[in-house]
């Protein structure tokens, strides 16, 4: 018979398992990193499709080339870096190292190159800046890309497992896919918990994919990116 007896652990704030603590610290931690990549990749992928400069084929092929590098190499360096400004086991450690990937960039030049240039002409030729340009021509017509850049950072952020179990340490700091794994004991695992664990933690990724689904299809067909 259907129960939830899985749940009931996990909705106990004074448990040494607090889920919802880790549920809300995945939210914040995926929210604020979201919004700080795409921040970032939007102004520098713009440069590399509109401006120029010298040397912009060969910062493109370097940013292009760290894609290739696999990300466990970061870890080290990535670790030492946090733990000299003093992040670790607070949710900075797991917001601010991936705020600058090269992925960000590379989806929103694709986006920003595919847009047409007779538009900002028009804009330059009204009195408009290069700044007043960017913000009121480009980043409103690239509003599928920017939705699509915000779900998969978002995503990525608050699916990942590996780094916050390097960085974080206290149950109260921890997120949700680095808590989950606390669940399981070294020689029994309660699958019940576990599930409903998970089936919280799939929340916000049906949420997202229902509201962004539109933008989401658009944009990736914009940018020229195939599955």
């Amino acid at each position: 018979p259907a129960t939830v007896d899985g749940y009931r652990p996990l909705l106990d704030t004074s448990s040494q398992t607090p889920v919802i603590r880790w549920f809300v610290n995945s939210l914040l931690a995926g929210v604020a990193n979201s919004v700080i990549v795409t921040a970032t990749a939007a102004l520098a992928a713009y440069a590399l499709a509109r401006l120029d400069f010298p040397g912009k084929r060969l910062i493109f092929g370097l940013i292009i080339a760290t894609l290739f590098v696999p990300g466990f190499v970061f870890l080290i360096p990535n670790y030492l870096i946090v733990n000299s400004l003093g992040w670790l086991d607070t949710l900075w450690a797991v917001i601010l190292p991936s705020a600058g990937g090269a992925f960000g960039v590379f989806f929103l030049r694709q986006f920003f190159s595919s847009l047409p240039m007779e538009l900002e002409e028009a804009a330059e030729i009204d009195g408009a800046n290069r700044w007043q340009t960017f913000f009121r021509i480009v980043l409103p017509l690239s509003k599928p890309g920017i939705s699509t850049l915000l779900v998969l950072s978002f995503l990525t952020n608050y699916n990942d497992f590996l780094w916050p179990v390097f960085v974080l340490f206290s149950p109260g700091t921890l997120t949700l896919p680095a808590g989950l794994s606390i669940l399981q004991g070294a020689f029994t695992i309660n699958y019940p918990v576990v599930m409903a664990g998970a089936a919280i933690a799939s929340v916000p990724a049906i949420v997202l994919f229902i509201l962004a689904q539109r933008n989401i299809v658009e944009g990736v067909a914009r940018s020229g990116l195939k599955g």
